[in-house]
Order: structure tokens, then sequence, then C-alpha cells
């Protein structure tokens, strides 16, 4: 007679075998074989001396996409979000100040992370679809005096990607950190840290790095650095403290790493495929190619009689298009048709663009002529066969 109360689970008696799919929404993206096989490497101790050459690969990788020469680059352990709370949490503390530009979710999730730990915050907020002018940045920073200031540079709940020039400088004007959130866009956007004055960037590993969730990277300027570490107080999260984990990442010129978690050693492994393939194509390359697809799928959109959702045209994301709901049709039954006759996700909107957008997001190994031309044809196929209201 068994000891159990709860029998072993029968759905965990057979495989769970899951479909190819196009993945065709703001993310994740599809991961190509080449990263699904370094994924597959055998599994290492974390504090093994292979892994921190793997770990040390991806700090030099880093480097490269964000175009930075800043020793404090690493990748936490989690998705972005990990990384947007890594960088508010250690930036920040209780009562400091807080700006963030809110055209979309993450502006607002940025707001709501610094009000959980007690900072003083404001924020700047515009339409869905818009951005904001370095004037009506500056006027912000003049009239609040935050610590840290916060822009998402590609917004992938509207399809804007936000201009950085010259903001960096304001920022350092008026004393204040630059933190940039380029989840969306790093890769597929012309992107400079170190140039562009940012003192805290981060980005994910599931879009255009194509590589599993759960990876994010993360970097912070010599700035950045005196803030951080010279801090009145611990920051509110052990697991995201940079103290451990700029130690852990051998940033912090110790010879000896002491134990802090255990990394995901196969995300380690997936992120590293990632950003030499990215690093193999040149992010020049990959930045003209994915402007050059989204353009192609533009054209293609435009002549379905379908319309942007950015109406300026520099304002558009190359990575991730919005495009405006269909008038008569049911969103949802637009995405739930596309994805069960063509195995194809796109998705509706998110935040301030629910039920006003399609998002279609085309990243990485994603972004090319034919994953267009497929999209399109899904488009125009629902279109046909899903129900259009007469109102």
């Amino acid at each position: 007679m068994s000891s159990l109360s709860v029998p072993p689970p029968a759905c965990l008696k057979k495989p769970f075998v899951a479909p190819n799919r196009h993945m065709f929404g703001p993310g994740p993206s599809n991961v190509p074989p080449r990263i699904l096989k370094a994924g597959a490497n055998p599994i290492l101790g974390h504090m093994h001396p292979e892994v921190f050459e793997v770990m040390s690969d991806i700090r030099s990788g880093i480097q490269y996409a964000f175009q930075t020469q800043n020793n404090m680059t690493l990748a936490v352990s989690g998705t972005g979000h990990t990384a947007m709370e890594c960088a508010i949490f250690n930036a920040l503390e209780p009562g400091e100040g807080f700006l963030a530009a809110a055209n979309g979710i993450w502006g607002e999730r940025a707001v709501d992370i610094a009000r959980r730990i007690g900072a003083n915050v404001n924020s700047i907020v515009t339409h869905a679809g818009g951005y904001f002018t370095n004037e009506e940045i500056e006027q912000a920073l003049s009239k609040h005096r935050p610590v840290l200031f916060f822009l998402t540079h590609g917004e992938s709940s509207t399809g804007v990607v936000h201009p950085l020039d010259g903001i960096g400088d304001l920022c350092h004007k008026y004393d204040c950190l630059f933190l940039v959130d380029s989840v969306a866009s790093m890769g597929g956007v012309p992107l400079y840290m170190d140039k562009q004055g940012i003192d805290i960037l981060y980005t994910g590993s599931q879009k255009v790095l194509n590589a599993p969730p759960g990876t994010a990277p993360i970097s912070f300027s010599e700035r950045a650095c005196q803030k951080i570490f010279n801090r009145k107080i611990k920051p509110v999260s052990f697991f995201l403290d940079m103290s451990w984990l700029a130690n852990y990442w051998g940033c912090d010129g110790k010879l000896t790493r002491i134990y802090h978690h255990t990394g995901p050693i196969s995300g380690f492994y997936s992120l590293r495929e990632g950003l030499s393939i990215l690093a193999e194509e040149g992010l020049e390359s990959s930045w003209e190619r994915h402007r050059e697809v989204a353009e192609y799928f533009h054209r293609g959109l435009e002549s379905m009689g379908l319309k942007l959702f950015v109406k300026d045209k520099s304002a558009r994301l190359p990575t991730v298009t919005t495009i405006v709901a269909p008038p008569g049709y049911d969103w949802k039954e637009i995405t739930t048709y596309i994805m069960k006759t063509h195995n194809l996700e796109i998705s509706g909107g998110l935040g301030p663009s629910v039920g006003m957008v399609l998002r279609v997001g085309l990243m990485g190994c994603n972004s090319s002529k034919a994953n267009v031309d497929m999209v399109l044809g899904a488009l125009k196929d629902a279109l046909k066969h899903c129900h259009k209201s007469k109102v």
C-alpha cells in the first residue's frame, strides 16, 4: 500500500510534442537549428572554467551588439523584465527621483517597478504611436530633476522606434543617468551605446538574437557604476544585486568568483550562438536587412489597403510592425484564423494599443522577404474568410 496521496500525473506519462510554428508575433522569435543545437550541448557546472569562457564570449558579443566598451557588461538570468528590474533596483534608492517616458506599455511597466521600491516617480506620456521631442524631454528633466531617466528604444506595443541622439547629453546636463530598453530593437535598428551617451542598456535573448527566452544582456557605463556601487543601502533584490553579479560574470577584476546563483547554462550556450550569428552577419548588415524587409512589408500592406499605425515613417520600428486593425473585423478572429489555418502567429495590441492594432514581428532569421510574402498571403486569406460587420 503506497503512502502517497497524490498519484503520478497521467499527463506526464506521455511525451509532449511541440508543433513547428511560424513565430511572427512580437516575440519570441523562431530559434534556428544552429542555436537549438548549441543549447543541446552537455550541461557543465556553473562555476566550471569552460562556462566562464562561454560567459566571457557572451560579454564580448554584447559589447559588440551594444557598441560599447563598458567593462560592466553581462547577461542576467531571466527575460527582459529581469533586466529592467536589475537596472532600476540597482540604480535607484528609495526616495530618489525617477522619470519615465511612456509611449507604450514598457514605460508604464518601468513606472510600476520604480514605485514598488519607493522611488519618487514621474512620467511624461504621449499617445500610442507617438514619441517625444528632445525639447519635451529636457523640459521634464529640468522640472523633475530625476537621478534616472527611462526610455524605450523599440516600443513593441505600438511599433515605434524612438530617436536617441542627444538625449544622453541632456540627461548628463541634469546629472541624470540614461536608461534604455532595447529588447525589441537591438540588432534590428542602429544603436550606439557609448556614442549616444546611454548609461544603462538592456535587451532580451528571444527577439533579433533568436535565442530561447531566459537571458537578458545588460551593460552599465562607468557613470552608472559610480552610482550603483556607492549606494547607501543594498538593492531590494539579492538575485539582481550588481555587486554579486559583477563578480559572477568576472566584471569586478577579482581573481576569485564567488557562488551567487546557478546560471542557465543551456541559455548561455544559446545566447552565445545568437551573438555569434549576429557578429558573423555584421551589425550594419543586420540593420540594413531589417530595414529593407520592413519597408517591403509596409509596401505590401499598403497595396492591400491596410494602414500602418505609426504615421511617421522614420519612427516605424523595423522589427515589429503595427497595422491598424481592419475596420469591421474582430482582430481576435483574424489572429485565431491565421494561427489555425496557416500555423502562423501574429498578435493583437498590448497595453495602450489593445484593440487598435495587429502586430507582426520579423526579427533575426525571421526577417526575410519570403516571410513577408507568407504573412501577406495569410492576411489576405483571413480578410477573405473572417466575418466583416456591415455596420
